[in-house]
């Protein structure tokens, strides 16, 4: 999340009317749609769900514009990068002045360092992890092993904590904790062919949403990317949230 506080955002609200199916059972999703999003259910909860097959589009993150200004909103990549850009959603936590983190590569070019810090906040809830694209494949590794890894990096975002680890829930999350915020992430399956991001549509649990990638979307990694000012462009659900100013981004554009 950024690390300022941010208000209550007013409710979108949930797709309806759509014809569900069961999909990876605990997983239903609506009728399809234009672009990689769907309305999807799971545990009783809703979601927007975002599969992006690397070998048809290009998976990048994005941060400031050709002003050299960050985007702040996922309206205004959208805006500037034009119709090639099928989905976006926030990349990762940021600062006051919307810059990452952690951990920022765009283009090959490492614009922020990674972080090993210990604080207070999720970010800091160890294990945190890299979601990161590589050629046509993407993937999710926990921090540490991320160093160890030193893989070659196009676009690369940090953030925290991991939701899922080798097929396990980060240990520090509870089943079902107080806390409910709206959410998103992303997870990796298809030895990392397929990137699969998420955004709840209602105040969820830390536990239901890292279920929802273990369990319903088959995800053996997956990192948690930001809560409360979650936002997502999905021009095929005709969906572009409006939020607080944000930092990094993540979008898929054509090949």
């Amino acid at each position: 999340m950024s690390l300022r506080p941010v208000p209550n955002r007013s409710p979108r609200p949930i797709l309806a009317g759509l014809v569900l199916a069961p999909l990876l059972g605990a997983l239903v999703s609506a009728a399809p749609a234009a672009g990689p999003c769907r309305a999807v259910q799971a545990e009783g909860e809703a979601y927007t769900v975002c599969v992006v097959d690397l070998r048809k589009q290009r998976l990048r993150t994005f941060w400031r514009g050709r002003d050299g200004q960050p985007y702040a909103s996922v309206g205004n990549l959208a805006d500037q990068v034009g119709p090639s850009l099928s989905f976006a959603m926030n990349g990762g936590m940021y600062d006051r002045e919307q810059a990452p983190v952690g951990l920022y590569v765009e283009e090959g070019r490492e614009l922020k360092g990674v972080s090993t810090a210990n604080g207070p906040g999720n970010f800091h809830l160890k294990p945190n992890g890299v979601f990161y694209v590589a050629g046509d494949k993407a993937g999710v590794l926990d921090t540490a092993r991320y160093l160890r890894a030193k893989p070659k990096a196009e676009f690369a975002t940090q953030s925290g904590p991991m939701l899922v680890v080798d097929g396990r829930i980060h240990p520090k999350i509870s089943t079902d904790g107080p806390s409910q915020k709206i959410r998103n992430g992303v997870g990796v399956r298809d030895e990392g062919r397929t990137a699969v991001f998420a955004i709840s549509e209602r105040p969820v649990s830390f536990g239901a949403f890292a279920r929802l990638f273990k369990d319903a979307l088959g995800c053996r990694n997956a990192l948690f990317l930001d809560g409360s000012v979650s936002s997502l462009y999905a021009p095929g659900l005709g969906r572009r949230d409006i939020s607080r100013p944000l930092g990094p981004l993540v979008g898929a554009v054509a090949r």
